[in-house]
Formats: C-alpha cells, sequence, structure tokens
C-alpha cells in the first residue's frame, strides 16, 4: 500500500513539474546582474534580456544586486528557486576569479547552477597614460621590465575585472609594480588620464572611448583577433606576448535543479537573441565578442568555468589575494 502511494506521489510531481515547464513563462523573469547598472555587464544583459523577453513572451527584468566582487547577488541567485524565474548575468570574476579572492564563498561556480549559455566576451586592453614613455607594445614591455618597481598600476578594487587582468598580466611579464586600488572604475581611469598612475587592464567598453578621444593609450588588446571597436590596436600575440589572452566574458546562469523543458526554452532564448543581426550589433558596436553556434550552448559554459577557475586560482593565489 505505501509502495502504491509513494509511486502515485512522484508521478504526480512528474506531471506536475511537466505542466509547469510548459506553461513557462506565465511571468516576468528577474535577471540578477551583480554590478551596478551602466557598467559592462549591466549592458550586456539589457542588450541580451531585450531580445530574450520578446522569444520568451515576458519581460526579463533587470535587477542590480552589487558587492563583494559581484558574489552578493550571484548568491542571491543561486539561492534562489530553480523555476525558470530568477536566472543571473555572471562572469569571469563572479564564476572564475571568486573562488581565490573568496576562500568562504557560499557557492561552487562549477557546481551550484545550471549554465544556460555564454552571452559576450569583453575584450581586456592594455592601456597606460597618454606621454608613457613607449612608441609601441615592446616597448612598454622593456620599459616595464626595467622599471617595474618605479610603476604604478591602477585597478578598480579587489575582485574587479582591471585587478584580476592586472595580476595575470604581471605574472606573465614578470614585474611587480605597485597596484593602486580605486573604488571603481571611474576614479582610476581619472588618475590614468591625469597621469597620476602609469597603466591598468580592463574591458575594451570602459576605455575605448578615452583611447579614441587620445586621453589613454593603447598598446594592446588581448584577444586572437584585433576589435572591430579598435581596429589599429594591436593584438598581444602580434605585438610579442602571446601567453595573455583574456577576456571579461559573460554568461547566463539558472540555480542549479531547473526542469530540463524550463533549461531549454532559456538556452534557446539566449541562442536566438545571439543570432539575431541588431542584436549582435549592438553588442559588437560596445566592442564586445559574441560566441559563435558552438560555444554559446550549457556544456561550452560549463567546461570554460571549470578551465577558468582552474586558471585563475593559482594566479590570483600566488600574488597573495584571498589571504
Amino acid at each position: 500500500m505505501l509502495k502504491r502511494i509513494l509511486t502515485a506521489a512522484v508521478g504526480l510531481a512528474a506531471m506536475s513539474a511537466g505542466a509547469l515547464a510548459q506553461g513557462y513563462p506565465t511571468r516576468p523573469i528577474t535577471m540578477i546582474v551583480p554590478f551596478a547598472a551602466g557598467g559592462p555587464t549591466d549592458v550586456i544583459a539589457r542588450i541580451v534580456g531585450d531580445h530574450m523577453s520578446r522569444t520568451l513572451g515576458q519581460q526579463v527584468v533587470v535587477e542590480n544586486v552589487a558587492g563583494a566582487g559581484g558574489t552578493t547577488g550571484i548568491i542571491r541567485g543561486a539561492q534562489a528557486a530553480p523555476d525558470g524565474y530568477t536566472i543571473m548575468m555572471g562572469h569571469m570574476g563572479t564564476h572564475g576569479a571568486a573562488p581565490a579572492l573568496y576562500p568562504g564563498l557560499k557557492y561552487d561556480p562549477a557546481k551550484s547552477f545550471d549554465p544556460i549559455g555564454l552571452a559576450a566576451g569583453t575584450p581586456i586592453v592594455i592601456v597606460a597614460r597618454k606621454d608613457f614613455p613607449a612608441a609601441d607594445f615592446k616597448g612598454f614591455l622593456d620599459y616595464a621590465k626595467q622599471n617595474d618597481s618605479k610603476l604604478n598600476q591602477a585597478q578598480a578594487g579587489v575582485g574587479s575585472v582591471s585587478h584580476s587582468t592586472g595580476v595575470l598580466f604581471n605574472s606573465v611579464v614578470g614585474i611587480k609594480p605597485t597596484l593602486v586600488a580605486y573604488r571603481g572604475t571611474g576614479p582610476a581611469l581619472n588618475d590614468l588620464m591625469s597621469g597620476q598612475v602609469d597603466f591598468m587592464t580592463d574591458q575594451i567598453v570602459n576605455v575605448a572611448p578615452q583611447i579614441s578621444g587620445g586621453t589613454i593609450k593603447a598598446y594592446a588588446i588581448a584577444t586572437p583577433e584585433r576589435s572591430p571597436a579598435l581596429p589599429d590596436v594591436p593584438t598581444t600575440k602580434e605585438a610579442g606576448l602571446p601567453g595573455y589572452e583574456v577576456s571579461a566574458w559573460n554568461a547566463v546562469f539558472a540555480p542549479k535543479g531547473l526542469p530540463k523543458d524550463i533549461n531549454a526554452k532559456l538556452v534557446e532564448a539566449l541562442r536566438a537573441a545571439l543570432a539575431d543581426s541588431t542584436t549582435r550589433k549592438r553588442l559588437v558596436d560596445l566592442g564586445g565578442v559574441v560566441p559563435d553556434a558552438s560555444g554559446q550552448g550549457p556544456e561550452a559554459l560549463q567546461k570554460l568555468v571549470e578551465s577558468e577557475v582552474a586558471r585563475w586560482t593559482p594566479v590570483l593565489k600566488g600574488a597573495g589575494a584571498g589571504n
């Protein structure tokens, strides 16, 4: 008798989950962005979410939950009900660098989420004050190696993209400049433009206007190919540093345990957004790199997260991060 009751209960639960998935979504979906409004991750989330809303037939509403290098918002997302009504836009910091920076992190980037797909990458550019004494990237590297103890490197705070990618750059080049931490990218860039600090590494979205305006100098972009947004800036490989290729990628995640049908609808909505020519143009105009079809799906994203955690952990811990 007990066995029949349990079997019936399991069957009803399965039917209920199936019905939920078939009707999904019936109300707006919250996409948590773990950074302040107006930043690169926020802008990418709004562009992608706008098209996903049309595919899903319900509004994707962005909620900015900033704090602790993005981990505050991602923790909230990880703890949400896995019903498809809360998703999040994670990125290189929250799902790659965070375990090394926050030893007590309340989520595992590779195990606490159902990956939906990669949205876009934002390449890293190596920039310096406009009067930095080097004509090209080779000259910059030579100067940095000979004068690293005299150089000040700006970064937007522990856990920021400029912090993590800057530490990686120093590790690859073999230099130890003085790290100057700011409370955000804006103040760091202001001091770079005024010549108070010497150089930094940051996302193309943040620095392209200043590069185009001539208020800072760009030496190289850390991508395999040049960016249409900065076509005159050589890649790190062309410029002589092939070991430094890095992107502040952004990707959509859901809490662990999402029903398969709901997962499939979200994956398809993201794929449709990235296939749309207008959406792609908006992302590319920002300097973003849109992944090809093979790099968009959940499987590719899961592999990316695992490889990024493995990449960032030794680099950041070796620099004393998280201690």
